[in-house]
């Protein structure tokens, strides 16, 4: 095994130290984190007994160090259909697998390439012989190297059958208008108006399902919304005959006929054809719909080996984002008889404030009766997609031993209530506004008791082939507080295609003759030479974030469940977050869950616990504060349990969210009036006092600090300890100015089993090399732990508060420090020890018993190394797509620049060496020790001091503590290496797709510091 492809997650060779502590009031500094040496390799262990291993083990030496394969990121493999070859399908499995990853979802995408009659889809299409022979061969390999495989239900995106056509009942249908205009008192004698858009290409029925006139009322006119008056909807239908129609418009005023036709949308996956016959999008709101996917598969592609290595491998179907497109309104034939099943009204008279022209409203009545029958109609929708499509589609696959992960978003549905039947729910970091469209399924996934919310990250627009970890990382660093504990990356390309370029197949790019979507990962990039330091990462962080229980604060009750629109909360998103608090977002349904109890003051008990509901208006519909009747009499209940309740707005006078029936509106303040009238019940009407409320209920969050800060967090609970992943993160991608370093104290809360036991201590867990240490310096006051927080933009932490010995140290319940004047205090082999960068006594306050002093000798000068010599591996094109020329360059730099000033790299990309030597004085001893700031460095990079190879380093916060036992008097050999993108070789390899891209810096730039300390014990 090649050393790049060498998986970490072992114990590291070497006791690391504890993290360093700050001199300051008694918290501890979380931050640089202490000497590691490189992670040993982990062997592969098949995923089911992993899995089982896994879960008869607690917290314990190799529990964070080593996660399982169940936990590790995944790839999105995209395949050019079917046009793979079986034996390349198990070396990419093996490449992955080697670099510790955990599986791959096989995707049939392929943008980047134009002319479609290459890939030959009547014998390699999706769902053909050839692609059925690459998922046997996927599913075989993969099971041996004990990774999942995951499978989307069609080919690219939306979920599409071949054979289908657009004409068929199961294909996705649209509501086409057709309008003609009327003066008062005008006749119309003619056509039908026909729709104000041609149907779609292969579209040659089309039926029409109705003709109304409405008079023009002008006072509830938009600026895009022709205004009607409601009263005056006439069902003219009964009047066409042989496609004709004759009538007279009333001298009342100006009319407007509008037909309605029902016909399919045509719609086929992006960028077919992908299969021979041509496959088309299916109707996602009928049982018929659904149906055609799962007897496609059932008939067509389940051959009985493929069904006995599925339900050995135990993975996911896969659905990606609902982007269904149509000029018209999404429809289905069911949906007239649905919408009055469920309002007790009938559709047909309230069309007209439905209907969509290119996704724009056309018609409107008065504003709230609009509001109120589009929130009816969506909800029918909602109820349609959720019944016929995702439960459908999850108990399909569960009858095949698989789950269900899928992108609930993309229609005005209740995502939420999606995320609840999923058995994954996943969103996305291209298409999420801010970490609120994460808290939407999280919320979902929490009440009804899943484990993982999935992500497909990093894909940036025009960014192929240039994107850095350390990008990927700030990305993710939020969304992980925000609830997602999977990342399926984006993405992992297959090796080769008809006509393409070197370096090889790539999904997104060319995408419209430019630099397109996301990465394709693998061995065509540098970095893969360091991608299991990522992967270990990244499973360490999944491994804390899918243990136990979620822990938040608060849940927001949400009328409308939509998700991926950026909009957010309240008084939480933009001041409460800030704070240290913690939500998530409910919708109606999720009330009915069996989780939806109470108990001890909390909502779900036994899963996120939250201490309080939150309710203000529906931000979807103008901010009108809105309740369901039945939703009310829930949250009623809720509160008559004990649950303290904050509602923001007028409440008081409060409206249904759909068209009321004879006296539900009254029936609704009745309901609020009760709830407003409970003890543990707050109503505020400015957003300000939301916080005021939360504390006079007696409300406060798990993770406190008195001043706002970009600090995020995310709260887990298990019988063993709290873990709480700290990120100095944005709330969005689009955030500016960028983040900025933090520094304060942080108050975190013992929750579990544990609460309240004497015996608890605070954890750091280091997510790049596995280590877990026992912190040296905090204060503790009951359950409450006070550290001290210090992270750079982007950088984590990962604390646990649990028992002594948990994770296999020594250290015990052994007394700890309150305060010191020292640089930092920590436990070490020999004790616990004081650091400081100059010499001095310094005085440590443990918890118990009377200060120490301790006195440091000399500490050596700050190192700066002069002239370093750089041998590179320049990446070029080779004699094929897929095979690269590795040509050696070495120079020699007198200071440290990218490779863009480089003259003999100026254009290169590949992996570059780093060496240098530093001398340390006669006097160096073994109480002396140093970091190794590294400064700048692009992309990604591994140490090597004296011969020995550091644990990772953390991207996002290049410091590496060498401790007191690497370095010695005279000279020592210092070696950095570093790999880069592959865009600068690309400029000039294919100017007419990637010359557009600035030649860009990477490399180790600096500065590059070696700061010494000197440590000594506390007696």
């Amino acid at each position: 095994m090649d050393e790049g492809m060498t998986q970490s997650g072992g114990i590291p060779r070497r006791t690391a130290l504890a993290a360093g502590l700050a001199a300051g009031a008694g918290a501890m500094v979380l931050g640089a984190l202490p000497g590691r040496a490189a992670a040993a390799p982990e062997a592969a262990v098949p995923a089911a007994a992993e899995a089982a291993e896994a879960a008869d083990r607690g917290p314990g030496a190799d529990w964070f160090a080593r996660p399982p394969r169940s936990v590790r990121p995944k790839f999105r493999w995209w395949w050019p259909d079917g046009l793979v070859d079986p034996d390349e399908i198990a070396r990419e499995i093996d490449q992955i697998a080697d670099a510790g990853f955990g599986g791959m979802e096989i995707a049939a995408v392929h943008h980047s390439i134009k002319d479609k009659s290459v890939l030959d889809t009547a014998r390699h299409g999706w769902g053909s012989g050839a692609w059925r022979d690459g998922v046997e061969a996927a599913l075989a390999r993969a099971a041996r190297r004990g990774v999942t495989v995951d499978l989307t239900l069609g080919p690219s995106w939306p979920v599409a059958v071949p054979g289908v056509t657009p004409d068929d009942d199961v294909a996705a249908q649209e509501l086409a208008h057709g309008r003609v205009s009327l003066a008062a008192g005008a006749s119309y004698d003619g056509p039908v108006p026909p729709p104000v858009h041609a149907p779609a290409a292969g579209v040659t029925r089309q039926r029409l399902l109705a003709v109304q006139a409405a008079r023009v009322d002008t006072a509830n006119s938009t600026r895009k919304e022709t205004g009607l008056d409601p009263a005056s909807v006439r069902d003219l239908t009964s009047l066409v005959a042989d496609g004709a129609l004759s009538w007279t418009a009333p001298a009342d005023g100006n009319w407007v006929l509008i037909s309605y036709w029902q016909r399919g949308s045509g719609q086929q996956p992006e960028s077919g054809p992908h299969t021979a016959p041509a496959a088309y999008v299916v109707d996602h709101f009928s049982a018929a719909g659904t149906g055609a996917v799962t007897g496609h598969w059932d008939r067509e592609i389940l051959t009985p080996r493929l069904r006995e290595l599925l339900r050995a491998a135990g993975g996911a179907f896969f659905e990606d984002s609902v982007e269904l497109e149509t000029d018209g309104l999404c429809w289905t034939s069911a949906l007239p008889e649905a919408f009055e099943m469920r309002t007790g009204r009938p559709l047909l008279p309230y069309l007209p404030a439905v209907v969509l022209d290119d996704s724009n409203q056309v018609f409107a009545f008065e504003a709230q009766l609009t509001r109120q029958i589009r929130h009816d109609f969506w909800a029918t929708v909602s109820d349609l997609f959720n019944r016929h499509h995702v439960r459908a589609l999850r108990d399909w696959a569960h009858s095949l031993g698989m789950e269900l992960r899928a992108q609930p978003y993309g229609l005005q549905t209740d995502a939420i209530a999606s995320a609840a039947l999923l058995d994954i729910a996943e969103g996305e970091s291209l298409g999420f506004k801010n970490l609120d469209d994460y808290r939407c399924l999280a919320g979902g996934r929490d009440m009804a008791g899943h484990t993982v919310l999935s992500c497909e990250a990093g894909a940036y627009n025009g960014s192929a082939y240039s994107t850095t970890w350390d990008r990927f990382l700030r990305t993710m660093g939020g969304a992980y507080a925000a609830g997602v504990n999977q990342t399926v990356l984006h993405g992992f390309s297959y090796a080769t295609a008809p006509q393409v370029s070197w370096p090889g197949f790539a999904a997104f790019s060319p995408y419209n003759g430019a630099s397109g979507y996301g990465e394709s990962w693998g061995p065509r990039q540098p970095t893969w030479r360091h991608v299991a330091d990522i992967a270990g990462y990244l499973g360490r962080v999944h491994r804390v974030l899918q243990a136990g229980t979620v822990r938040a604060d608060v849940a927001i009750l949400r009328q409308t469940g939509y998700t991926a629109t950026g909009i957010g909360a309240s008084w939480f998103t933009a001041t409460g977050v800030p704070l240290g608090w913690s939500h998530q977002f409910l919708s109606g349904p999720l009330l009915d869950l069996p989780s939806a109890t109470v108990r001890g003051g909390r909502l779900a008990p036994d899963g996120p616990a939250y201490k309080a509901l939150f309710v203000e208006g529906d931000f979807f519909y103008g901010s009108t504060p809105t309740l369901a009747v039945d939703d009310a009499r829930k949250v009623l209940a809720l509160a008559e349990a004990g649950l303290p309740v904050v509602l923001y707005g007028a409440f008081d006078q409060a409206l249904t969210p759909g068209v009321p029936a004879d006296g539900e509106t009254d029936r609704l303040r009745g309901v609020l009036a009760r709830l407003l009238a409970l003890p543990h019940v707050v109503r505020v009407t400015d957003k300000a006092l939301v916080g005021e409320a939360l504390n006079r209920l007696g409300v406060t969050p798990d993770v406190r600090h008195a001043m706002s800060s970009t600090l995020l967090n995310a709260h887990r609970a298990t019988a063993d300890a709290d873990f709480y992943y700290l990120c100095n993160g944005k709330h969005a991608e689009t955030v500016k100015p960028p983040v900025a370093a933090v520094d304060h104290d942080v108050t975190l809360r013992r929750t579990g089993s544990g609460s309240g036991s004497a015996e608890t201590v605070p954890y750091l867990l280091d997510p790049w090399s596995g280590e877990a240490v026992r912190l040296a310096r905090y204060t503790r006051d009951g359950d409450d732990f006070t550290l001290r927080i210090s992270l750079q933009p982007g950088e984590t932490a990962i604390v646990a508060l649990g028992r002594p010995g948990l994770f296999g140290d020594r250290h015990g319940a052994r007394p700890h420090v309150v305060s010191t004047d020292a640089d930092e205090a920590l436990f070490t082999g020999e004790g616990l020890v004081v650091r400081a960068a100059a010499p001095g006594t310094y005085t440590t306050r443990p918890d118990r018993g009377r200060a120490v002093t301790t006195t440091v000798g000399a500490v050596p000068a700050v190192v700066v190394p002069g002239r370093w010599q750089l041998d590179a591996e320049d990446w070029r094109p080779g004699t094929g797509a897929t095979r690269t020329e590795r040509v050696e360059v070495t120079v020699t730099l007198d200071a440290l620049v990218p490779w863009s000033r480089i003259p003999e790299l100026a254009d290169s990309a590949g992996v570059g060496r780093y060496r240098t030597t530093v001398d340390l004085p006669a006097d160096w001893t073994a109480s002396h020790g140093a970091r190794l700031e590294l400064g700048q460095v692009s992309d990604t990079c591994r140490v090597t001091v004296n011969g020995t190879r550091l644990a990772p380093v953390d991207r996002l916060h290049p410091v590496v503590d060498l401790g007191t036992d690497l370095l010695r008097p005279g000279t020592n050999v210092v070696e950095v290496e570093v790999a880069t993108p592959l865009i600068n070789r690309l400029r000039v390899a294919q100017p007419a797709v990637f010359g557009g891209v600035a030649r860009q810096d990477h490399g180790l730039v600096g500065p590059v510091r070696l700061v010494p300390y000197a440590q000594a014990r506390v007696s």
